[in-house]
């Protein structure tokens, strides 16, 4: 009889140590089992062989006749335990599917691998080869590239270079609507070798493609959001993170890691290369890099030559309400660029980072607002459905026809939403052909359903979120209208200058690429303001040594460890008792730590429950995780968290 540590994947088993069964069969370290765990069969992987131990053991109900999980992933699971302390049975969850059906296992197609052709791709420029001749040395590199310089020219190159060294690659895209443009581009070259992987697949789909990469016997091109770095390719030779700047790249839900640190981690002991690819990178990657020599790579030319890169740009006051005669969200400018560029045939851009059709519904008698029942905030009014919408826990509700506290009949609407402006276009051209973009889209809308229609030319004016502010190449886009640049500028949090930076400089990047010359309408109340100047003039290093020196100033990232604690409980009593006593409790101990706080969160009331935090500010990362242990069970918390709202 063998016995060995099982790591079950179950929501329902919330310890932090692996789990004993037996087996009268020998198995692979890797391999992956059935188990039964409180009377249910579930999923695992054997981590290890131990001995007999003093209890009895259940048995291995069932091995699966598939190649074991390749080594650095459980390196990366153990490491992942104590860097980003979660549950087993959640960490499980990345690294194995949920199912694995006989029929999809016996149904798994075999293709024979083309040889690999370049020949369609435009040559390189001397920038992008100075930038691969930098690359030799396996490391991790920021690839610092500007718009339209051809960032994923050099990483498919790179690719190259590792599939003909016989190793596999992993390319990430901080959204699930990049990925159609970007596989595009790799299946051009590398044809059956690129598998996709993402959440909006069908369980069915998932499967394939992660038996694909487990089962392969050549090296593959993985190409998926932050969770294809768990995918089970063997011989790992390069691991890249486009868009290497963006939130999406925290997991939310624990273990809440950051995908650069984990991949950064992986990258070092399978010796692979990591290219963390950005525009705009992040302050304390830049910083990081800096100081411990890492290779910065840039790209500042433009990778097509056909056109001047530079763009025209326009900035309006919105304060200024003469400009705003014709529309209240459109600025006479903005409505005379779209009128040029659909005169040429041209795409429009409309760029707004509000869902909905408007975020405040208020009586404009008494003053009374539409709130959430459950979370205290603005509900948004969504005119397609006609309905007030909670974005926080979606709780949903008629719209009043009259004031329910004074019954006054003048409900007003304000702070537009993408839905408001497409009725605002539609008005305004109403010939053409409109297309929203953002979290609302039912699946058939969303954007990796549509590219080939937008990027054909078969959309006139495109109005979106952030989802269209990164990655995206569209040959025929040439004017761009950022209806309001502050929407996150005013957030009361570390992280808002530079995340507004990066959204103005991104969604500027989606013109003057070298297809047709680009002009851009930029509306705000501050036109002033250092980081708008920084972003629109493109002066990355301003940006950053001044965000630099006022991080440093009032100690955050990359000058400082963080711990967010969150408190939530029924009654405002309560949660603020709770939250002064987490205080005492940590205070109680030697860790050598600032705690801020406690205090209300930015979003106080969340689905009826009432949210207190702390903030730990740490020199030291270790601190924050003594922390971590003696927090209660009932309390949650987020290490290296992205912002503090």
């Amino acid at each position: 009889m063998y016995y060995y540590f099982v790591w079950v994947r179950s929501n329902r088993y919330h310890g932090d140590s692996a789990l004993t069964y037996s087996s009268t069969d020998k198995l692979n370290v890797g391999s992956i089992v059935k188990v039964e765990l409180q009377k249910q069969l579930v999923p695992a992987v054997i981590f290890g062989l131990t001995t007999k131990p003093r209890f009895q053991t259940k048995k291995i109900e069932y091995v699966y006749n598939l190649n074991p999980i390749p080594k650095h992933l459980l390196q990366a699971a153990a490491w992942l335990k104590v860097y980003y302390p979660a549950p087993i049975g959640l960490l499980t969850q990345q690294l194995i599917p949920a199912e694995l059906s006989d029929k999809v296992m016996q149904g798994l197609e075999k293709h024979e691998y083309k040889k690999l052709n370049l020949s369609n791709l435009p040559p390189l420029t001397k920038e992008q080869q100075q930038v691969l001749d930098q690359t030799d040395q396996r490391d991790t590199f920021i690839l610092h590239g500007a718009t339209g310089s051809g960032k994923t020219r050099v990483y498919i190159e790179k690719t190259m270079e590792t599939i003909n060294s016989g190793k596999s690659a992993i390319i990430m895209t901080p959204e699930i609507s990049l990925i159609t443009q970007l596989s595009d581009s790799f299946r051009s070259v590398f044809g059956y070798r690129v598998v996709i992987i993402h959440s909006q697949q069908t369980p069915t789909e998932r499967q394939k493609a992660w038996l694909r990469c487990l089962q392969a016997a050549q090296p593959v091109i993985v190409i998926g959001p932050r969770s294809a770095l768990f995918c089970p390719v063997n011989n790992l030779g390069l691991i890249v993170m486009d868009e290497s700047h963006e939130n999406a790249y925290k997991q939310e839900q624990a273990p809440q890691y950051q995908t650069g640190r984990v991949a950064s981690y992986i990258a070092g002991i399978t010796h692979s290369s990591l290219i963390l690819g950005s525009a705009t990178p992040s302050i304390t990657d830049y910083y990081l890099a800096e100081h411990k020599n890492k290779t910065v790579l840039r790209l500042y030319k433009l990778a097509q030559k056909e056109l001047e890169p530079k763009i025209k740009i326009d900035v309006i006051d919105k304060k200024d309400h003469d400009l705003f005669d014709k529309s209240p969200y459109l600025s006479k400018a903005l409505i005379s660029a779209t009128k040029h560029a659909l005169s040429k045939k041209e795409q429009t851009l409309l760029y707004l980072n509000r869902r909905g059709t408007a975020r405040i519904v208020l009586c404009d008698n008494c003053g009374w607002q539409a709130l959430c029942p459950h979370c205290d905030i603005p509900l948004t009014y969504h005119g397609d459905s006609h309905l007030l919408r909670c974005h926080s826990c979606n709780h949903q509700e008629p719209v009043p026809s009259s004031c329910p506290v004074c019954k006054h009949p003048q409900i007003i609407y304000k702070a537009a939403g993408t839905k408001a402006i497409v009725e605002e276009v539609q008005r305004l051209f109403p010939h053409t052909k409109v297309a929203r973009f953002d979290t609302d889209n039912l699946k058939a809308e969303r954007f990796e359903q549509q590219y080939s229609e937008v990027k054909d030319g078969n959309v006139d004016i495109i109005v979106g979120t952030q989802l269209l502010a990164k990655g995206l190449d569209l040959p025929k886009l040439s004017t761009l209208g950022i209806i309001l640049a502050d929407t996150s500028l005013y957030l009361p949090d570390f992280s808002a200058e530079e995340r507004t930076f990066q959204l103005i400089s991104q969604v500027l990047g989606r013109i003057g690429r070298g297809h047709v010359l680009g002009q851009a309408i930029i509306q705000t109340y501050n036109p002033d303001h250092p980081v708008l100047v920084d972003a629109i003039e493109g002066d990355y290093k301003r940006f950053y040594e001044r965000e630099l020196n006022e991080r440093k100033q009032f100690m955050f990232p990359p000058f400082c460890y963080l711990l967010k604690i969150t408190i939530r409980r029924s009654s405002i009593k309560s949660v603020e008792k709770t939250a002064k006593h987490i205080k005492e409790l940590i205070e109680g101990t030697s860790v050598k730590a600032r705690i801020e706080g406690p205090a209300p969160s930015f979003h106080e009331r969340f689905q009826s429950k009432y949210q207190w935090q702390l903030v730990i500010k740490a020199k030291h990362r270790d601190e924050l995780l003594k922390i971590i242990k003696i927090l209660p069970a009932n309390i949650s918390y987020d290490i290296d968290p992205m912002d503090l709202l």
